[in-house]
């Protein structure tokens, strides 16, 4: 018996081997492909040579990396406080039992399944010069002139915040249902009695109960802000907007490693440096979360 299940060792593994091999084919193999790529002066068209560090360089002395690197910075500090508080002020109101609240939930979680270009396309409508917003605008007296919305470089990257927040905002309120779905309702009733008023009891009881839900859902807007690309794309075009002014670290790898001289190497750099980004704000949201279960 003990013979036969030593003979057997393998079996765990070969159940393994399929989620392993997938997992080393399309995500570990990549990685180091781009780690190796980036110490090279490759190019789309022909194979590079070794160049060490220079990439590297190269992008902490380029104007344009530090612009990108701001824009998707700012783009963070935006975009994930408002993901992280209006979903749940959203979650809190359509929690509540009531004829036809269905209906507005489907209505919040629909943009999460559209498509971003969809999503894209209809706010391009909205905010170009002669769009929904700048008519209504005029119509009401208060504007002269348009609101360059996507004429704009800094005015672009703040619209494409706006659409980021209201695909997110569906999506992120789910988390929170969950979360509110186990907060005792002995809790509201026992602080109602006390005499807490909503506000109070939002402060007191769902925020301290919800907290550790509040810290993944930063942690998770954080990388998906970081990694924004088709919301700058749709309404700046391919150069990111005036001068590409609202270009954002992932739409500055795509023009360079797909651009006229398709800089495969620099790219492959730069997606790495993107890489440290991303990976410094996730420690910090898992340090967070550590510290709060503490």
């Amino acid at each position: 018996m003990t013979a036969a299940v030593h003979r057997r060792w393998w079996v765990p593994y070969l159940f393994l081997a399929p989620g392993l091999a997938t997992v080393a084919l399309f995500s570990l193999w990549p990685f180091v492909n781009t780690v190796v790529l980036s110490l090279t002066d490759a190019q789309i068209l022909r194979g590079g040579r070794y160049v060490g560090l220079a990439n590297y360089q190269r992008a902490l002395s380029d104007p344009e990396f530090w612009t990108a690197a701001g824009n998707s910075v700012l783009y963070l500090i935006v975009v994930v406080p408002c993901l992280v508080v209006l979903p749940l002020a959203l979650a809190v109101l359509v929690q509540k039992e009531i004829p036809g609240i269905g209906f507005f939930r489907s209505a919040f979680y629909t943009p999460v399944i559209a498509s971003t270009v969809v999503v894209g396309l209809i706010w391009q409508w909205v905010l170009r010069s002669d769009g929904l917003v700048n008519t209504v605008f005029r119509r009401l007296h208060l504007i002269t002139e348009p609101v360059p919305f996507l004429t704009d470089g800094t005015v672009l990257l703040f619209s494409a915040m706006l659409v980021t927040v209201w695909k997110g905002l569906g999506y992120y309120m789910v988390f929170y249902l969950a979360a509110l779905g186990n907060v005792p309702g002995s809790l509201y009733e026992a602080a109602a009695l006390d005499g807490a008023g909503p506000l109070r009891r939002f402060l007191s009881i769902t925020v301290p109960s919800v907290k550790p839900m509040m810290l993944l859902v930063g942690t998770l807007s954080a990388i998906s802000a970081l990694r924004v690309f088709t919301e700058i794309y749709v309404l700046g075009g391919e150069s990111g907007g005036p001068g590409g002014e609202a270009r954002t670290l992932p739409f500055l790898i795509r023009q360079v490693g797909l651009g006229f001289a398709g800089e495969t190497g620099y790219a492959a750099a730069l997606s790495l440096l993107l890489f440290l980004l991303t990976l410094a704000f996730s420690l910090l949201g898992r340090r967070l979360s550590k510290g709060d279960e503490g």
